[in-house]
């Protein structure tokens, strides 16, 4: 074999290297936007089991309080019921906003407030939703560099040829969402 034959497989076989090595780029990347969106998921459900524990509580203190009380049961059925992260993502907004109401509505009962399984669930609720943030952070930054390597080339046509789709972000929809629950009821 002369030289320009063995240069010819030379590229070739750099190629093929380079195809291969995108390729599994995009497959390690996919698999830890799968995984980070797990932890999401685990998470969000760690929150939604407690809270009708939450519900129970305060249901013994303000059983009047019906309206607050079934819009956070809702809230929660719509959580547990989305599928895809966009829904999820939805159904976890509306019910921060419903928790956040519940959690203004006890506010109104000192002894509610002063119940210490309440101030428990208080104290897990406040964990839970700094380990859903964290949870969120790394997916959207692992969604990130998947996004951006679907786009850069010459992965995009790798990306296109396997049908490697974008990702979407686990955002918040609504402004008033991007603040942090009230969770904590000290003087």
């Amino acid at each position: 074999m002369d030289i320009g034959g063995i240069i010819f497989l030379a590229v070739v076989a750099a190629l093929v290297f380079a195809l291969v090595a995108a390729y599994n780029k995009l497959v390690s990347l996919r698999q830890r936007s799968e995984e980070a969106w797990s932890d999401i998921d685990v998470q969000l459900k760690r929150r939604t089991d407690l809270v009708p524990n939450l519900v129970e509580t305060v249901r013994g203190y303000a059983a009047h309080e019906k309206t607050t009380l079934e819009q956070v049961i809702r809230a929660r059925g719509a959580a547990v019921a989305a599928q895809t992260p966009e829904a999820r993502a939805q159904a976890e907004n509306a019910l921060t906003g419903a928790l956040r109401q519940l959690f203004a509505l006890a506010e109104t009962y000192p002894q509610l407030r002063a119940n210490e399984s309440f101030q428990q669930l208080q104290a897990s609720l406040a964990e839970i939703e700094g380990t859903i943030q964290d949870s969120r952070r790394y997916y959207n930054a692992v969604v990130r560099d998947f996004n951006t390597t679907i786009d850069s080339v010459p992965t995009n046509f790798i990306a296109s040829f396997f049908r490697f789709a974008r990702r979407a972000y686990f955002e918040l929809d609504r402004p008033e969402d991007r603040q942090v629950p009230r969770v904590s009821f000290g003087s």
